[in-house]
């Protein structure tokens, strides 16, 4: 057999299996929502986008509401689907309509309709296939359309979720965060026999440990030290194309990619049959979420988890994440912590801005700052003037609670202080503390 031939009749085999699960996407993902609202925007087709070696299509929907920066959502369909398909049932374009994302719909554009998440060109940075054309598309919306690149997401569903998980490892530098419905860790589906399907993965038969499956991610992009994104799990317990075994080995992958402890912080059932695990922190942005769906197969989203995944990105209007570094006014250096330390208790101190991970911060929803993704808070460790600002694990404390007040101060919820770099200092290492507000250049900061 050609291998031609033989790459076809793995594909056909893919799409066999799949396509008798693929129309309950239609029928449960929406459940009585239509994605399509009183509006003038439509789904667009985008051409010479860019680099395009996967021959994918590129659809993006752009709300009549969306700002002047708006953010980005990628929402890759699953193996039979198509882009305008996932835009009519899905709820992402109605939530996009309410909020004032854009939305790129990649299309694959081949027979069967499934998206290359196994060849080593995809699990590659800008390696080639399908990956590299999707990176294209963010990168042309950024450019041409005036996106916010500090605010791009990806979400999907089956061959999409394999996708998010593939786009997450391998574009850490594009996207903030994801959101996979139904997949497979990165780099589980990985094949060298030119096939697309790898049944010891899709039967969850495939197992690594943590180091393992993060050093596959890590290994996607040589000599990348940036922020890597968060992520957001689905899975059903009885799915039967991609097996809920699958759920556990991505969890095991992201937790140690994103540097965080596989014991969840935060357990909770926000919907009958659910299950939800936080991991690093018990935000609503956490490094990492888990849902686990009692019962359901291989038919996520299904109607209501697509808000879901948008709170996690921080897109509803109740997350109000803002990412960048902590500049002080007074030096026009950075809040840093030392060494890229991870270790509680470490004091800040701040350094020139180098945009390396131990310098960019999150403000969260909960007036909380993180770093490294969310897995470590800026801390307190004291009420009183002089108390130190270290690295901690979050908590939820108001000790690692701050307001970023319109004046320019950073202030201590629990204390009423403000962030202080110690004696007016404006070298490198000068520590970082509380002190009582005087309005000093020293205790101004600006987030971004």
């Amino acid at each position: 057999m050609s291998r031609k031939a033989k790459k076809r009749r793995v594909r056909d085999a893919l799409v066999a299996l799949l396509v008798g699960i693929s129309p309950l996407f239609a029928a449960l993902v929406l459940t009585g929502a239509s994605a399509t609202t009183a509006s003038a925007a439509s789904l667009t087709e985008v051409t010479d986008f860019g680099s395009n070696p996967g021959n994918l299509r590129m659809y993006v929907y752009v709300p009549d509401n969306a700002p002047a920066r708006p953010a980005v959502v990628v929402a890759v369909h699953y193996c039979t689907g198509t882009a305008p398909t996932f835009y009519s049932h899905t709820e992402f374009a109605r939530l996009a309509d309410q909020h004032g994302f854009i939305v790129v719909y990649p299309d694959a554009n081949v027979s069967g309709q499934c998206f290359d998440v196994s060849s080593p060109q995809a699990l590659r940075h800008d390696g080639g296939s399908d990956p590299t054309s999707i990176a294209s598309m963010v990168r042309y919306t950024v450019q041409n359309m005036n996106a916010d690149a500090g605010r791009v997401y990806v979400t999907g569903a089956s061959s999409g979720a394999m996708t998010t998980n593939v786009l997450l490892g391998a574009y850490p530098d594009l996207f903030k965060a994801g959101a996979a419905f139904a997949g497979v860790p990165f780099g589980c589906f990985a094949t060298t026999d030119g096939s697309g399907w790898n049944s010891a993965c899709a039967t969850g038969r495939i197992t690594k440990t943590p180091q393992e499956w993060g050093d596959l991610v890590r290994n996607a992009y040589p000599g990348y030290t940036g922020a890597r994104p968060r992520m957001q799990l689905w899975h059903g317990t009885e799915d039967d194309a991609l097996y809920y075994a699958n759920f556990g080995e991505e969890i095991k992958q992201w937790t140690n990619v994103l540097g965080v402890s596989r014991t969840p912080v935060f357990t909770d059932s926000p919907q009958s049959g659910w299950t939800r695990t936080r991991y690093g922190s018990a935000t609503a942005q956490a490094p990492v979420e888990a849902i686990s769906v009692q019962g359901v197969g291989h038919v996520l989203p299904s109607s209501g988890m697509a808000a879901r995944a948008i709170a996690f990105f921080g897109l509803d209007g109740s997350g109000g994440t803002t990412t960048g570094p902590v500049r002080a006014t007074g030096s026009g250096k950075c809040l840093d912590v030392p060494g890229s330390s991870r270790t509680n208790g470490t004091q800040t101190h701040v350094w020139d801005c180098n945009g390396q991970t131990n310098q960019t911060w999150t403000r969260t929803s909960t007036k909380q700052l993180t770093v490294y993704g969310g897995a470590k808070c800026l801390d307190a460790a004291g009420t009183a003037a002089g108390a130190e600002v270290v690295l901690w694990d979050c908590n939820g404390g108001t000790n690692q609670q701050w307001y970023v007040n319109s004046d320019g101060t950073i202030t201590g919820v629990q204390s009423g202080l403000c962030l202080d770099v110690t004696g007016a200092s404006t070298a490198n290492g000068a520590l970082v503390g509380l002190w009582g507000c005087n309005g000093g250049s020293n205790q101004q900061w600006r987030l971004g």
